[in-house]
């Protein structure tokens, strides 16, 4: 098959990227390389990938709604895993414009360059962050998700919204994809697991945000993969798959663990609840299994250690 990743150049992209040109699919990456972090780690990520003669890197904006259209043309896509999108809870309450503007718009990009030019499948990553504080757990696809706590939530919540609104009028097959905290080598500077331990190695205080209690289904990247390369070949008509590891660590045992994997001890600077966040992240995956077959594998007992490794070889370049 070929397909469109967009956001490809990026953690989960790069690496769903190489999954896929390893079992011989054509890969077409688009990646705008803003500045959210570095671009030259990046580059980095797709430095593999760019060997392949089954990969071509197309550097563009999603937002560009011509680019797109002709890029739909000329390539002939068979699915489009959509992955592009301003990430980060915290964040997007400081600038909740310009992820309205990335995510909601540059998603109804993509679905009208699909209708345009009759794509077969189209997978949406979405976000376990639309479940808000929700007060049953594990988190079901069914529950009520109508209550989002930050404005990156909201538009993950309204893009799934739009993906069943085009498959509803003209018939696009649509599977959306609620990742819960994807974790692992290449994992985005800013996120927890990768900031926690670049801190304890340099001996610099750990903000710990609320008494360390609260609990993520902490996901990893290779049972991501998986996920999405199921999705990408069931290729549904339309339907909603929490990806996740259902089980939940919290923040205080994660920091334990890194701190194990480094052999170093964390300076931990405890600060009051951030705005946005929530109390516990927990996927139910029956659906999942199911109707996918997805079967998580790692454990974050196994996955930090992974990821620290990781880590420690690249981190002159990080």
């Amino acid at each position: 098959m070929k397909i469109l990743v967009t956001g490809g150049a990026g953690f989960i992209g790069s690496s769903v990227s190489e999954k896929l040109l390893a079992r011989g699919d054509e890969v077409v990456a688009i990646d705008c390389f803003d500045n959210f972090y570095d671009p030259k780690i990046k580059r980095r990520n797709i430095g593999a990938a760019l060997k392949s003669p089954s990969y071509k890197l197309v550097e563009g904006d999603i937002r560009d709604l011509e680019l797109l259209k002709g890029l739909f043309r000329r390539e002939r896509f068979d699915r489009v895993f959509h992955l592009a999108a301003r990430a980060g809870v915290r964040p997007s309450i400081a600038d909740p414009l310009l992820y309205e503007d990335v995510n909601v718009r540059g998603t109804m990009n993509l679905l009208e360059a699909a209708k345009e030019n009759s794509l077969p499948g189209f997978i949406f990553a979405s976000s376990s962050s639309i479940y808000g504080n929700n007060k049953k757990v594990p988190f079901s696809e069914t529950d009520f998700v109508d209550n989002p706590v930050s404005p990156y939530a909201a538009t993950k919540k309204a893009c799934e919204l739009i993906c069943h609104t085009y498959h509803h009028l003209y018939g696009l097959n649509i599977s959306c994809l609620r990742f819960f905290t994807v974790y692992g080598p290449r994992q985005r500077p800013e996120m927890a697991i990768h900031k926690f331990t670049r801190l304890i190695d340099r001996g610099e205080p750990v903000p710990m945000f609320g008494d360390g209690s609260s609990r993520r289904d902490y996901t990893y990247i290779d049972d991501i993969a998986d996920g999405v390369i199921k999705a990408i070949d069931a290729n549904f008509a339309f339907e909603i798959f929490n990806i996740g590891e259902s089980q939940t660590t919290k923040l205080r045992t994660l920091i334990e663990l890194i701190e194990k994997s480094l052999g170093k001890k964390a300076n931990i600077e405890q600060l009051p609840d951030q705005p946005g966040d929530v109390e516990v992240t927990y996927a139910d995956i029956t659906k999942s299994k199911k109707m996918l077959g997805y079967n998580p594998r790692t454990k974050v007992e196994e996955g930090v250690p992974k990821f620290v490794k990781w880590y420690i070889e690249n981190r002159e370049a990080l």
